[in-house]
């Protein structure tokens, strides 16, 4: 069990960028696996914003073609959006109390982590190394050699 951050869906819809290719690679293997691999809401809207941004995005996307790509991974029978429940406030204090410094842009990557400390689930595969300041985190990188 994993959660896939934005920045390896955002890789995979790039044909510019040099890491499509293996993440896009990944990301069809994942929506082939019938072993549970996971997203956040928090996740799918960074896509929509990232992947629509001039700014940001080589070449942005319509709204329209972010979200049929999201769509497709959606489709992945064994993909689950992790939701919070009853104990979210609850483990976000716990994590607040842990990690003080979290502040600004870092809170984003924490309402993730949250989530996963919430189900249970260790892993995330991203190239963001702002996950290795949450311990309970296992930040696997599918670029690393």
């Amino acid at each position: 069990m994993f959660v896939v951050d934005t920045n390896i869906l955002i890789y995979a819809a790039d044909q510019d960028s040099e890491f499509h290719e293996p993440c896009r690679t990944r990301l069809e293997g994942w929506r082939r696996q019938t072993s549970p691999w996971y997203l956040t809401w928090g996740i799918c809207y960074e896509f929509l914003r990232v992947s629509t941004h001039a700014r940001v995005f080589r070449k942005p996307w319509p709204v329209t073609d972010a979200w049929r790509f999201l769509d497709a991974v959606r489709a992945s029978p064994s993909l689950n959006i992790l939701l919070p429940t009853e104990r979210h406030a609850d483990i976000l204090r716990e994590m607040l109390t842990e990690l003080p410094q979290l502040r600004g842009n870092l809170l984003h990557d924490a309402h993730t982590a949250v989530l996963m400390r919430e189900h249970g689930i260790e892993r995330i595969v991203t190239r963001d190394t702002d996950f290795h300041r949450f311990p309970f985190v296992a930040v696997l990188d599918p670029l690393a050699a």
